[in-house]
């Protein structure tokens, strides 16, 4: 949070930048007001309440019964574990979570929105910005943020991704494509997401990433055709439009080790601090390093969060990119090491009920 603060200092002063500016760090870190520069922009969004303590919002609840998700704003949302996603229709486990975050984070969550929550596709779309417009092809992409096969356990930051490189479809217009003359305002050079639940009656923008995707920057580098220094040099001085990409899908997955996703040092260092990071043959293709360092000429695990490797694949069909990524996997052997092995399962369905809503054209 403010790296915009010092990406707009650097670049008032002449500097070649990729970076944001306060506002896109507002976009992120103030979910309400993301929501209403989407609104200002002509984007449809979802109804959404703010608050500062959270006897209103039960009140809210109790008088407006229905579906929401509780959404921390600030570096509370960093707590991905704070994020709850309603499921009964009378709004009653919205409720008991409220006044349970009442007696034990009230002192952590200082402003948090209620917003509706709808069912669909949940699917991001993005792009990278060179300061006046958006590069062409924009990424679309389906996150896998719960820790286990299924969309099961605690919320983490992200366990996988897929996806892939487009021409601009009809979300990017209706949603990322509407900020650009905001975003050129304010010389904003890098990448910007939007993750959004679409149905057949709409698309909803559900909340910014304006910055790198961790492991998303990743993953996406399989996809583009140049070196990345390049990339981003062109980037920073505006002169990039578009860029060669591989056409078909990228998927990625995290390698973690305990406590990941929790913060519990004690458990790191008897389950995980230095361990040795091993592979069944030397063909590392596709293996990128999180918290690791070389002791004695080996790969160990370091840091203290669990988070080890991302492995990334590509290939011209989904089946096909997920089979190369699994293999890269199992080549991989990390005491007490998990991932989750159901990355890029959602396409199918997904993609069927994208294409006949008419939302990827």
């Amino acid at each position: 949070m403010g790296h915009g603060t010092w990406a707009k200092e650097l670049r008032d002063q002449g500097k070649l930048v990729v970076g944001g500016t306060p506002y896109s760090d507002m976009l992120e870190d103030d979910r309400s007001f993301g929501q209403k520069e989407l609104k200002k922009a002509g984007v449809s969004i979802l109804p959404f309440w703010e608050f500062n303590n959270f006897d209103d919002a039960i009140d809210l609840v109790k008088s407006k019964p229905a579906k929401y998700v509780i959404k921390p704003s600030g570096e509370a949302q960093n707590n991905k574990k704070l994020l709850f996603v309603g499921e009964e229709e009378d709004g009653h486990d919205v409720v008991r979570v409220l006044e349970a975050y009442k007696k034990s984070w009230s002192d952590e969550i200082k402003v948090f929105q209620l917003q509706k929550r709808v069912t669909g596709v949940e699917v991001g779309v993005g792009g990278f910005f060179n300061g006046n417009e958006f590069v062409s092809p924009i990424n679309v992409n389906f996150e896998h943020k719960r820790l286990f096969p299924g969309n099961l356990g605690p919320a983490t930051g992200e366990m996988g991704t897929s996806m892939y490189w487009s021409e601009p479809n009809k979300i990017f217009h209706n949603t990322l494509g509407k900020m650009t003359a905001k975003l050129k305002e304010e010389s904003y050079v890098g990448y910007i997401d939007v993750n959004c639940i679409v149905n057949s009656q709409g698309i909803y923008p559900l909340e910014f990433t304006s910055r790198f995707g961790y492991p998303t920057i990743t993953i996406q580098q399989e996809g583009i055709k140049m070196p990345m220094g390049e990339f981003f040099y062109q980037l920073a001085k505006g002169t990039l439009k578009t860029f060669p990409y591989e056409k078909g899908f990228q998927l990625g997955l995290r390698v973690v080790v305990p406590p990941f996703p929790f913060n519990d040092q004690q458990t790191f260092n008897n389950y995980s601090k230095g361990s040795a990071i091993l592979f069944r043959t030397d063909n590392k293709e596709g293996v990128h390093l999180e918290d690791v360092k070389i002791f004695n000429d080996q790969w160990v695990i370091t840091g203290d969060s669990g988070v080890v490797l991302i492995v990334t694949a590509k290939a011209g069909t989904m089946k096909s990119a997920q089979k190369q990524l699994y293999q890269r996997v199992k080549n991989i052997v990390i005491p007490s090491m998990y991932y989750r092995d159901d990355i890029g399962e959602r396409w199918f369905e997904d993609c069927d009920r994208l294409h006949s809503w008419g939302y990827l054209r």
